[in-house]
């Protein structure tokens, strides 16, 4: 089986949110584990990775990813650089014609964009903690200083953890709300002391703020196991390695 991705029709250059199908990773892993930091063969991940970038039309030596580590920081991708060697931050941006770049999650938001009139893309790791801290509008800035236009500016929010999988405490509760009172609005009330958390909703509301069109898939990663890897599905179950899925959106050759 190959890998068919998840497009969305707004993000007009090739894209796509890839599932955990179509791979050749095994156990935990199967079968399209795009992650290089975990226990995965490192080989089989490779080969994840390429069948990715095939899928989209893309040469899999210009497949670049990053060590992410849930902040605001966005790299600028002027040339590739070797397979799990990226800078640690959570998100990039490119200008640079045939340039893929790939984002890897198990729960947290892949958020895609692209202006492609003015043929700049970006890709970022939005998890509560990233998206409280700005990534998503840093990456909106980064794709500016490289020509891109906020208005000409789409955003595809990919498979992640949905509000009624993403049960959370206080402490992400009260950090959230210490940015923005009406943000009130993206939890819901759960069992006594914890509520419902709207992840990709709060998300899109950070980007609408920053002048971009915004598109959510609406796929839960944590109630689909057949065909998302999810973390905090693997934390309910008592542990154990696990994989992660891989979206990948490519600057348009010229």
């Amino acid at each position: 089986m190959n890998p068919r991705p998840i497009s969305v029709a707004a993000i007009a250059v090739p894209h796509g949110f890839f599932t955990r199908e179509g791979g050749v990773s095994d156990g935990p892993f199967a079968s399209l584990n795009a992650s290089l930091s975990g226990a995965d063969d490192r080989a089989r991940v490779l080969e994840n990775r390429a069948r990715a970038a095939r899928a989209l039309g893309a040469d899999p030596a210009l497949l670049v990813g990053l060590t992410q580590v849930h902040g605001a920081d966005v790299a600028t991708v002027t040339e590739p650089w070797a397979p799990g060697a990226g800078p640690r931050a959570d998100a990039m941006v490119t200008a640079q014609p045939g340039i893929a770049l790939g984002i890897v999650t198990a729960d947290c938001a892949p958020v895609l964009f692209a202006d492609a009139a003015q043929g700049v893309v970006g890709a970022a790791h939005a998890g509560w903690r990233g998206a409280l801290a700005g990534v998503l509008e840093a990456t909106v800035a980064a794709m500016v200083a490289l020509g891109a236009r906020e208005s000409h500016i789409a955003a595809a929010i990919g498979p992640c953890i949905a509000q009624a999988s993403y049960e959370v405490g206080a402490d992400l509760r009260d950090a959230v709300l210490a940015r923005d009172l009406a943000d009130e609005r993206f939890f819901a009330a759960g069992r006594a002391g914890h509520w419902q958390f709207d992840l990709p909703g709060y998300c899109r509301a950070r980007l609408l703020a920053a002048g971009v069109a915004a598109h959510i898939t609406g796929h839960d990663t944590r109630a689909d196991e057949a065909r998302f890897f999810s973390h905090r599905r693997r934390t309910l179950s008592g542990g154990g390695p696990i994989g992660h899925q891989i979206s990948v959106i490519a600057c348009a050759r010229s």
